[in-house]
């Protein structure tokens, strides 16, 4: 669930967006917080870029970098943890100098990778440079600009493969991921100015009235040029609309209102009626569950307490890299306050379980703080499969609710019961939070393979088995490093003294595993599965090591000019 923005100013003298585009990269943090990054384009087409890991404010240093950015138009973009890598060299937007010099942008997730990388090697002969399926997205548009050998492309040049024009945004077939389009007036009161993002708040923020905001439908694409209205066209048939679920499941909605009400009901059914006597009070998960804990507090007639305070200055643990930082997180994230919890049973709501991680650090901290019992309640079904359209959640291993019963949920993050909201009511409750004037408003479909295991577009054979492996691989070098330091601090168990002595591999499932415990049947080169005859992967200490922080060989980043300061 990465955030993309792109930003034109009708006049390309003495204007510049980066200011605008570094400020909606804040209201967009939420969507992002592993990388980002700005691009510009100045007079005379000079692209100037600024990306790297972390938060918006330390790669742009509170601002100071945004003056290296000049230039009329631009993309920015806030990246989410997924499959790929975490280097700086995936931090968005991507640049490629031909033809024309294009940026690029994306939010989603390209289930056909490795079909594309084959083309892109064997028929275009492009070379990909790093492990971001985004960066095989801009090279496959770029090769279809390439056929048409004009100097110079127009607007149906561009439709036709999905310069200098100006800023293109298109959206997938099934509208699986958001994208709205808005314009006001310039600031010297002559033509207008055009933005695109993922949402409207950061047009809202911006100046961008709602009136003058549009949805791209699915398949559209849109091309804005500077002094034009926009032009735009179906370049895909609109297959179905099925926009991803967790767009929908948000606080500020009336999705969420409904949510809490069904919630309730089905706590009704759950719970025996002694369970439900036996409830002193209920407490929101602050602050994505503040919306829907009152609505069962409500229903249930109990009393609605606020009883985690939270640090505002810690996001959402459940999109943090890493297991020991998700961790750590969660206490620094939220404090209990004692007289809330002293003696009493407590209804803790959330709006989802995925990895748990977080889930039973709350129960954790809830029994610390003096509840005698706690119930947990989830206003999102069972969180049971991978997520395969750019919200990597986690592993189908990593997934609490994958292969466990609802009992053995509540004995693993320590609650007395735990209780899951069910998909139908989930959908409906999102149905009725599109506007009365919406004509498919009843029947409204939506993409939830999360909980059912039925996505939205066919998913390639061995998709599943590709996408393990490579967030396995991903994870290796992490587990070898973590391995040293345990040597080192004398912490170390068995299973770490043999990844640090001898590196690490990756099994059939995935799992990162000491060297010499697993042999593998096939070998990922290239992109290509080619069968051996029980043929071990090396370990991952062995030939040239991976750097730890790789930059884009593209214009400048955010760890170029560190000697100098």
């Amino acid at each position: 669930m990465c955030g993309i923005l792109a930003l034109l100013h009708t006049q390309a003298e003495g204007t510049s967006v980066a200011a605008e585009l570094h400020e909606a990269l804040y209201l967009l943090q939420h969507r992002g917080q592993d990388a980002c990054g700005i691009s510009t384009c100045a007079a005379g087409g000079k692209i100037f870029q600024c990306k790297g890991n972390g938060l918006a404010a330390k790669v742009f240093r509170d601002g100071a970098r945004v003056p290296d950015l000049p230039g009329y138009m631009g993309l920015g973009h806030l990246r989410y943890p997924t499959a790929g890598t975490s280097a700086n060299a995936e931090a968005q937007p991507f640049f490629v100098n031909s033809p024309y010099g294009i940026c690029f942008a994306h939010n989603g997730n390209l289930i056909n990778a490795l079909e594309l990388k084959d083309f892109l090697d064997r028929e275009a002969h492009r070379h990909i440079n790093t492990d971001s399926d985004s960066e095989l997205m801009l090279n496959v548009f770029a090769n279809e600009l390439n056929v048409t050998g004009k100097a110079r492309v127009n607007c149906d040049d561009i439709f036709a493969a999905l310069g200098r024009v100006g800023i293109i945004g298109f959206r997938d077939p099934y509208g699986i991921r958001p994208l709205v389009l808005g314009s006001r007036l310039s600031a010297s009161g002559e033509g207008r100015d055009y933005m695109m993002a993922s949402e409207s708040v950061a047009l809202q923020q911006l100046g961008f009235k709602k009136s003058n905001m549009q949805d791209i439908l699915p398949g559209e694409a849109v091309i804005v040029q500077k002094g034009c209205a926009p032009v735009i066209t179906h370049v895909q048939p609109q297959k179905r609309y099925c926009p991803d679920i967790f767009e929908y499941n948000d606080p500020d909605m009336r999705a969420a209102w409904d949510m809490g009400y069904k919630l309730a009901a089905r706590i009704v059914k759950i719970l025996t009626p002694a369970q439900l006597e036996d409830i002193d009070v209920v407490m929101p998960i602050p602050e994505t569950s503040n919306t829907t804990a009152p609505c069962v507090a409500t229903r249930l007639n109990k009393p609605y307490r606020q009883g985690f305070v939270k640090n505002r200055y810690v996001f959402r643990t459940f999109i943090m890299p890493g297991q020991k930082a998700r961790q750590k997180g969660v206490r620094r994230k939220l404090n209990a306050m004692e007289e809330q919890f002293a003696g009493k049973n407590v209804l803790l709501v959330d709006d989802s379980i995925v990895r748990g991680t977080t889930s039973r650090e709350i129960v954790l901290m809830a029994i610390e703080a003096g509840a005698k019992k706690v119930y947990f309640a989830s206003a999102a079904p069972r969180i049971r499969h991978p997520h395969i359209y750019g919200i990597d959640l986690a592993s189908p291993s990593e997934l609490i609710a994958h292969n466990r019963t609802v009992e053995e949920i509540a004995k693993h993050i320590g609650a007395e019961k735990v209780i899951f909201q069910e998909l139908e009511d989930l959908v409906d409750a999102c149905r009725q939070a599109a506007p009365s004037s919406h004509v498919a408003r009843e029947t409204q479909e939506f993409e939830v393979g999360v909980f059912n295991g039925s996505y939205v577009t066919p998913v390639p054979a061995g998709y599943f088995v590709h996408l393990e492996k490579v967030r396995g691989e991903n994870k290796k070098m992490k587990v070898i490093e973590n391995a040293r330091e345990a040597v080192v601090n004398g912490s170390a168990g068995t299973e770490e003294l043999q990844i640090a002595t001898h590196g690490a591999e990756v099994d059939s499932d995935g799992k990162v595993v000491p060297s010499g415990v697993c042999d593998v049947d096939g070998a990922l080169v290239s992109g290509h599965s080619t069968p051996t005859a029980s043929k071990r992967k090396r370990p991952a200490d062995a030939g040239e090591p991976l750097p730890k922080r790789r930059q884009d060989i593209a214009i400048h980043n955010q760890h170029d000019f560190e000697d100098e300061e």
